[in-house]
């Protein structure tokens, strides 16, 4: 069974940048899509960034420019750049592929605060 392990994330003030991890136990190579999605107190989970097709990139209005998307096959692991973060940034973020088609991780927190 396909499972995610999302890491990297913490505690960063605004401007700052992380690195989000996602390993899969699972050969990436045949997923579609890989997707990162996050969750905000209160809020419904959103996508946020999706990698389609192993090239083509799809962003979200309020994080183009600031977040990238990447996958690396060999090492079964999904990335998610974040520079230049605001506090609205602040959340659970998750991974997933192929339309939010297996079962959720536990995500990582990411909270941007001064």
């Amino acid at each position: 069974q396909v499972q995610f392990v999302e890491s990297g994330g913490g505690l960063v003030q605004p401007g700052g940048s992380l690195r989000l991890s996602c390993a899969v136990s699972g050969n990436i190579f045949d997923f579609y899509t890989m997707d990162w999605y996050r969750q905000a107190p209160g809020e419904e989970r959103e996508l946020v960034a999706r990698i389609i097709g192993g090239d083509k990139l799809n962003y979200i209005d309020s994080v183009k420019g600031r977040f990238t998307i990447s996958r690396n096959n060999a090492k079964n692991t999904m990335y998610l750049l974040m520079n230049s973060v605001k506090p609205e940034d602040t959340a659970v973020y998750y991974c997933n592929a192929n339309y939010k088609a297996f079962p959720w991780g536990q995500g990582t927190q990411v909270t941007v605060s001064s």
